[in-house]
């Protein structure tokens, strides 16, 4: 299916970034009038794609990330995050609740939260080259007055 719109934005893996993303997804999902629960899914869902990125993909240093957002015609907005960081060895074992490989300060649960929030998500990675996230959510068409 092609998208009806798409935006593609690439940033450093700052902390400070992290907002950036979240918001420029509810902008971009606004156009699909979505309620305020779905924005708020849909925020808490790349921030933790995108906090991944910045604490496991480029633990030394800075990387880039990329966000790739597309609306379709029924209604579904597909998020894409993706960085060419260290990558996940064993993605099976890091989709597991309370996994982490970012220390005790970290709840190894992000990738629990983006699969509660999302309809799909889909994640592949090759050690030492990078990992992409791909999130699907469709937004629920409201009735118009």
């Amino acid at each position: 299916m092609k998208p009806v719109n798409e935006a593609k934005v690439t940033f450093l893996s700052r902390s400070a970034n992290e907002g950036f993303a979240r918001t420029a997804a509810a902008c971009f999902a606004a156009q699909l009038d979505p309620t305020l629960d779905e924005v708020n899914d849909i925020k808490t869902a790349v921030s933790e794609a995108v906090t991944n990125c910045i604490v496991h993909a480029y633990p030394e240093a800075l990387g880039l990330v990329t966000l790739r957002l597309r609306l379709f015609e029924d209604n579904t907005l597909e998020i894409v995050v993706k960085d060419s960081g260290v990558g996940i060895s064993d993605v099976e074992k890091a989709r597991k609740p309370l996994f982490t490989t970012g220390g005790d300060e970290r709840s190894g649960m992000g990738f629990t939260i983006m699969e509660s929030f999302m309809d799909r998500l889909k994640v592949r990675s090759v050690p030492g080259k990078g990992t992409t996230v791909t999130m699907r959510r469709r937004i629920s068409r409201r009735l118009q007055a």
